[in-house]
């Protein structure tokens, strides 16, 4: 690869850096580091004794074998092949693998993963931006905003939202990695970069966007290509290059960008996460992406009422929609208007837009209509321009020093307090669903998912009247059906629960789960020929469940059928060597040589499993 020549280095730029003697640079660095991540720790330390949360972390870890075995051969060759959960991030699994490795199922070593990742994007945050552009109060206020601030919780509080933390990690290893490139280019500075961005692709796809950025960073602050004119640009830029050398020095990571995308949508589309232009029209989606890239600037300037889960909304208003894109194109007329004089405002603009790109909502991913975890990266963007242009207007309206940091200190506390507040609320699902279903309305999925909550901690009363909101604001939500199904099994409601399970089949007849369970209710009341028959197609749809497994064993052990339910018992063991009904049923059924011997399911009192 043939690369430009040297340029000047931006951190010797005396127009842009901030005038602080060498001597006290560095310790004014550790100072600005130390307090970067004492604020940090200050929001989340509380949250490495939570626990794990009934919204993903169970088909994340606790209910998935694979990973809850941690790292072994098998594990990592299904990371590396499964599109399960409807992703493809293999090194976001092995990362989980690794943690029940060290920790097992204890969540606190878990949450300390999660937190020792965004300390570290926090940090080289902060050093990249200093090196990029000279600015050390600036850069520290960046990084300081983007560790403590309240929208970021969500990633980092939450357990299956490791894809965010590791791939956050990557993409700042590889931006430092590309800002010492582009400041002394050499194919070996460049190597570091498609490794990480190459990495940072495996932890989370959202990371297609980051060739885009590096252009943004081209243009500042690194000043490798200009937008002045001809006549002023050898002057301006000395060590600038043609906007076409530097797309064409970004091929190898536009390549990785599009494999990437290409394996994120299969993906999705085969488990169905994609949702259809039937259930979601697309100029839905297109007003409702408009809306929400002013919801998250909003939701940056003034965090409150943060939720886990935001429901699409039945119908949106055309004069939002229209007065959202007025606003988005008066601000991008402004940063572009005011662009040549101050640059931060295209790129960091841009860097905002261009990044949220892939979750915006195009291409619906989920039922949600936006996400608190999608501004994790796009916000630096909005930090950047921000802060940069408060500073240039403090220098403007000559405020002095002092008042300048003042209000800077006084934002951040600010933000570190309702931070703080915002991941107090996920210190337990219980907590977690309420305070969701307070801030939002007609919010399905916090009523089912704290239905779960509430059924795990004995409250199965309340459990029942949750799943039914779920089920009256979405009637059609197969999961709270089977929900509402094993809640009722768990209190001895047999029938009831057999009718919630083939409610659920009514809606969706290949839904696995929901077989499995109503053939365990059928063989509890004795149906056992009804309840193979719902066992058996459990396992055709998902022959690699061994809960399933276990039940069928279950079952054919009441039917006399000894041979056949030690063969079952020894495929879920297979699957899964740590379930341990499976165990110890396989052990009492080696024990016992004779006939059946009643009913398994009624001896773990818990319907199967």
């Amino acid at each position: 690869m043939k690369m430009p020549h040297v340029i000047p280095d931006p951190i010797r730029n005396p127009g842009e850096r901030d005038r602080i003697p060498a001597s006290a640079g560095m310790t004014m660095k550790l100072i600005l580091i130390a307090v970067i991540l004492a604020l940090t720790l200050a929001v989340y330390a509380a949250s490495t004794n939570y626990g794990f949360i009934h919204l993903d972390d169970y088909d994340y870890v606790l209910d998935n074998p694979n990973v809850t075995n941690g790292i072994t051969y098998a594990s990592a060759r299904w990371a590396f092949t499964t599109f399960y959960a409807c992703n493809w991030h293999p090194l976001t699994w092995l990362s989980h693998m690794l943690d029940c490795e060290i920790f097992g199922l204890d969540a606190r070593g878990h949450h300390m993963t999660n937190l020792l990742l965004h300390l570290a994007s926090t940090l080289i945050l902060f050093l990249l931006l200093h090196r990029a552009t000279g600015s050390l109060f600036r850069s520290a206020l960046v990084s300081a905003i983007f560790g403590v601030h309240p929208l970021h919780v969500e990633s980092v509080a939450w357990i299956s939202e490791r894809k965010d933390v590791l791939s956050a990690f990557f993409w700042m290893c590889a931006t430092w990695s590309y800002i010492c490139y582009a400041q002394r280019p050499a194919t070996s500075r460049y190597i570091p970069v498609l490794l990480f961005f190459a990495m940072g692709l495996m932890a989370k796809q959202m990371l297609v966007t980051l060739p885009f950025v590096f252009l943004l960073l081209d243009y500042w602050p690194l000043k490798r290509f200009s937008i002045a004119p001809a006549s002023q640009r050898k002057l301006s830029s000395p060590g600038s290059n043609s906007l076409r050398f530097l797309l064409w020095e970004k091929a190898p990571l536009f390549a990785l960008s599009a494999a990437a995308s290409a394996v994120v949508y299969i993906a999705q589309h085969t488990g169905g996460a994609t949702a259809s232009f039937d259930a979601i029209p697309f100029i839905t989606r297109l007003q409702n992406a408009v809306i929400s890239y002013l919801i998250y600037i909003l939701k940056t300037a003034w965090p409150i009422n943060l939720a886990v889960f935001y429901p699409y909304p039945e119908t949106i208003s055309f004069w939002t929609t229209a007065g959202s894109v007025a606003v988005l194109l008066a601000i991008t007329a402004a940063v572009l208007f005011k662009g040549r004089k101050f640059p931060y405002l295209p790129a960091g603009w841009l860097w905002y837009v261009g990044t949220l790109i892939p979750v915006i909502g195009l291409v619906q991913i989920g039922a949600q209509a936006n996400a608190d975890r999608y501004t994790y990266l796009p916000m630096i963007g909005l930090l950047i321009l921000t802060v940069w242009g408060a500073s240039d207007l403090a220098t403007r309206l000559k405020l002095g020093r002092i008042l300048t940091l003042s209000a800077a200190g006084a934002v951040l506390a600010v933000l570190t307090i309702a931070g703080y507040n915002q991941a107090s609320y996920w210190r337990d699902s219980i907590t977690l669903f309420t305070r969701t279903i307070a801030v939002t309305q007609n919010n399905w999925m916090a009523h089912n998912s704290l239905g779960s909550a509430l059924k795990d901690a004995g409250r199965l009363e309340e459990s029942f009247e949750s799943y039914r909101k779920s089920i009256r604001i979405r009637p059609y939500f197969v999961e709270a059906h089977n929900n509402l199904g094993v809640a009722l099994n768990a209190a001895g409601r047999r029938q009831e629960a057999a009718d919630s399970f083939r409610t659920a089949l009514s809606l969706k007849a290949d839904y696995a789960e929901a077989h499995d369970n109503l053939g365990v209710v059928l063989a509890q009341q004795g149906m056992l020929s009804e309840a193979l028959q719902h066992l058996t197609r459990a396992l055709e749809l998902r022959p690699l469940n061994a809960k399933a497994h276990n039940n069928m064993g279950n079952l054919l052990s009441m039917m006399g059928k000894r041979d056949d339910a030690i063969s079952h018992y020894s495929e879920a063991l297979r699957i899964n060597p740590g379930h341990k009904g499976a165990r110890k049923n396989l052990e009492r059924l080696m024990q016992n040589s004779g006939g059946p011997s009643g009913s398994p399911f009624r001896r773990s009192g818990k319907g199967g499993g």
